[in-house]
């Protein structure tokens, strides 16, 4: 654990963190390996990138890390070839006026509308999505920013930046948070993506709500002390939520289809956290599997570094209302990913990102983790010298296969290159080499979600 007085920040200045000033579209990016053929979609990395960067103004270690302007990175695969990659700025008000373009139509709603936080595909369509009540932007299949979208017009209020899709039904599960209302609300969009339900929570105090985690049949809200901060705002933060002792931490189990009179709310330690792993139901018991930062934005408000994030299990037992906490594996890890088609049911394994000691919270590491949840076991995939990877995601090898038989792929920063790759790990070898690197030649900067969407 780290001692949140000596914690260091350092790593956020190396080039992996530096926003990138151009758009760039590449054809045909070098491969070393074979990819496999099976792989026909696209990859694709959203994240902070300062539009400072076109003029030279950027500093990582006096802005808020996740204050940056959106920018989405994406390999498009197929046939067992690279066919481009493109980065493309999402086109918010203030990216849009700084490009000198007309303003993206659609409605606005939350604090702002910088979508850099999340990625989404839907009914259809790819969605950026933000923090806030940020309403998603529709992004088109060259990256372009098609408008912001409130799933035509049925959406209320704000969206979620994480938002968790049921396997089964189809249907879309995400909870929108604005600190201008005494409530959260938990918003259910059915698979043509119309929202179906909108169901208000009463919280206490402005919490900064990012994730929820889904069963088969109950929705779990963290409830957690990280909360608006009038003081921030008014001092100009983009993202003007930072630790607050005061607020406490608490899990709520909503029933899927009820509304905020049916939350069972259960008091845990404070912590914070950004990424679920997963939720199932065991009787009546719902288990939950999180990556749990002790703290976050409390000595250091811009940066999420200040104690080491790890994998918990919280046990709920909804008859006895009581919550039981325990941490699974040891090491810093985040940005995690399963199998989606195990989502809201026991699964077996987990894939995240392995952060070198004492860089805590970082947004990449150098190593790609696979735990085995049933053996309780750790294999490790380390990404080289110098190599940095970020959110990784699972594709499985067909609609049939095993769960977790297929690949995990990460964009790698290489620091003696300062370029990235894409690359591509078969899980039947996960600790050996990849099967495939697609190299870029540019640098695309650690980031905040991933994303695969097959044959697109």
């Amino acid at each position: 654990m780290l001692d949140y007085d000596t914690h260091s920040t350092s790593h956020l200045l190396s080039r992996a963190y530096r926003p990138v000033a151009d758009e760039v579209t590449v054809s045909s990016p070098a491969i070393t390996g074979t990819l496999p053929s099976e792989l026909d979609g696209s990859f694709l990395r959203i994240g902070p990138n300062s539009l400072s960067a076109r003029r030279g103004g950027h500093d990582p270690a006096v802005e808020h890390t996740f204050a940056g302007d959106a920018m989405v990175h994406a390999v498009r695969l197929g046939g067992g070839r690279a066919h481009w990659y493109r980065n493309r700025w999402v086109r918010t008000d203030r990216v849009a006026a700084e490009l000198g373009e007309l303003p993206t139509p659609g409605p606005r709603y939350g604090l702002g509308d910088n979508a850099n936080a999340g990625l989404v595909q839907h009914a259809g369509n790819v969605l950026a999505l933000g923090d806030a009540g940020v309403l998603p932007h529709r992004l088109g299949p060259q990256l372009q920013t098609v408008d912001r979208f409130d799933f035509g017009g049925t959406l209320p209020d704000g969206f979620g930046a994480r938002p968790v899709q049921d396997p089964l039904t189809g249907e879309l599960h995400a909870v929108a948070y604005y600190h201008e209302l005494n409530h959260v609300t938990y918003v259910t969009v059915d698979a043509l993506g119309k929202v179906r339900r909108a169901e208000p929570i009463a919280v206490k105090g402005t919490p900064m709500m990012h994730a929820l985690s889904l069963t088969d049949r109950h929705t779990v809200l963290y409830d957690l002390p990280v909360t608006y901060s009038a003081a921030d705002a008014a001092a100009g933060s983009r993202v003007p939520y930072r630790w607050d002792d005061s607020h406490g931490a608490r899990l709520g189990v909503l029933p899927r289809d009820g509304g905020d009179a049916d939350v069972l709310w259960m008091d845990i330690d404070p912590c914070y956290v950004f990424h679920p792993v997963n939720a199932y139901e065991r009787g009546r018991e719902i288990v939950v599997d999180v990556i749990r930062h002790e703290r976050a934005f409390d000595r250091d408000p811009l940066h999420p570094v200040e104690s080491e994030p790890a994998m918990w299990r919280w046990t709920i037992d909804r008859v006895g209302g009581t919550v039981s906490e325990r941490r699974l594996f040891e090491g810093a890890e985040e940005f995690p990913c399963i199998d989606e088609r195990m989502t809201g049911t026991r699964h077996r394994w987990s894939w995240s990102v392995g952060m070198a000691p004492g860089l805590a919270g970082a947004l990449g590491g150098r190593e790609l983790l696979r735990h085995d949840l049933t053996a309780m076991r750790t294999d490790v995939h380390d990404l080289g010298p110098g190599r940095e990877g970020g959110a990784p995601v699972f594709v499985p090898r067909g609609p049939s296969a095993p769960e977790g038989d297929g690949w995990v792929l990460t964009m790698v920063y290489d620091h003696a290159t300062d370029r990235s790759d894409l690359v591509v790990v078969d899980t039947a070898d996960f600790t050996g080499d990849p099967v495939a690197v697609v190299h870029l030649p540019v640098r695309a900067p650690h980031g905040l979600a991933s994303l695969w969407t097959a044959g697109r």
